[in-house]
């Protein structure tokens, strides 16, 4: 039997960054594995931990290798295009520790073995059986692991579901047909406005991707929940942009949201199973920079450093003070040995992921 979605992506890779286009290690530290391991579970990996990326599409390995460079990676699409496509990024720019496995999330054959990280972003929503999904990935997952997904929220994509619906309807199948029938789009009309944001369909592949998809389920919050409750998964934190750093507040705020039919983006949440870590009160913890900022912190770089957002919520620029101050950490530092001002900075720094704290 035919697969839809591995045929669209062999036709579509996806997405599709030019070979040569490069990620600062700074811009990767959202995908670090002793920054998020640390985040959740207030101790370091054991030894030799691995990272999983179920569904890799042609460009994630990449900046994950760049984020843990140290650390054997996985990587798995069900599209050897979109496999041969990432292995050559990852080459081109000396990233060897990743290896490559052509599979399907379902089949119960491609993933071997446990991991500390699985990255699932922008997957589950094209599978057939999402719940089947998940739970295949949570079979792999270590205890204390983490699973990052990123569904499809129903009202960020009403737009791209109300055209993908129509141009199904006028039995419209490749991005050349699509881009003719788009280009006529009234100006000023909701379909050119779309088309004006839209930055995926300057490229067919991202075009496919984003109106031609065969497979695509989106959900409202309860209906993300729901999902997860099927599951021996818990939410540990909403990483979109705006998401409130409480799982119970951001909730109550996207179901909010959605009584006035909006949504501020696409859902990305971290999962775990609870790793039965417990450690003695008065014990004294360890603050460290996150690996992938120690060289731009320490560097030489001039003037003030922006580092995107990459779970939720908004980084400062980095100046000369507050460079200064997290390059404290660049070896790790007791907690005891802070003061009050710099112990506040500190809880600061560790909600950006900037610091990591953890019991050593």
């Amino acid at each position: 039997m035919t697969n839809p979605v591995q045929e669209h992506y062999q036709k579509y890779p996806y997405p599709r960054y030019p070979l040569l286009a490069s990620v600062p290690r700074r811009d990767t530290y959202a995908l670090n594995l002793k920054a998020l391991w640390t985040r959740f579970n207030r101790n370091l990996p054991r030894e030799d931990p691995r990272i999983l990326i179920a569904g890799c599409g042609t460009f994630s390995p990449y900046p994950f290798a760049v984020a843990n460079p140290g650390t054997a990676i996985t990587a798995l699409d069900i599209s050897e295009r979109s496999l041969s496509r990432a292995r050559l990024h990852c080459l081109l720019h000396g990233r060897r520790n990743v290896s490559y496995i052509c599979g399907d999330i379902l089949d119960g054959k491609s993933i071997q073995g446990e991991f500390a990280l699985i990255d699932s972003y922008g997957v589950l929503h094209h599978l057939d059986d999402p719940v089947a999904g998940l739970m295949a990935l949570e079979k792999h997952l270590m205890p204390g692991g983490i699973i990052r997904i990123m569904l499809y929220s129903r009202y960020a994509r009403r737009e791209e579901e109300s055209i993908r619906r129509a141009l199904r309807l006028l039995d419209i199948t490749t991005p050349a047909a699509a881009r003719k029938l788009l280009d006529r789009a009234r100006p000023g009309s909701r379909l050119a406005r779309f088309l004006s944001v839209a930055d995926e369909t300057g490229t067919d592949c991202g075009l496919a991707d984003a109106l031609l998809h065969p497979r695509v389920r989106t959900y409202r919050i309860d209906e993300l929940l729901e999902l997860v409750s099927r599951t021996g998964l818990r939410p540990l934190l909403f990483a979109h942009a705006g998401a409130r750093e409480d799982v119970a507040g951001e909730i109550e705020r996207l179901r909010q949201l959605e009584k006035e039919r909006r949504s501020p983006g696409n859902f990305v949440l971290y999962l775990g199973i609870a790793s039965g870590n417990t450690h003695k009160t008065g014990l004294d913890s360890l603050i460290v920079l996150n690996p992938c900022l120690k060289s731009a912190i320490r560097g030489f770089t001039p003037g003030t450093i922006r580092i995107p957002a990459r779970i939720g919520l908004e980084n400062p620029p980095l100046g000369r003070q507050e460079r200064g101050f997290l390059g404290r950490f660049a070896e790790p530092v007791y907690r005891s040995t802070l003061d009050r001002e710099s112990a506040e900075e500190v809880e600061k720094y560790k909600k950006l992921l900037f610091l990591l704290e953890y019991y050593p």
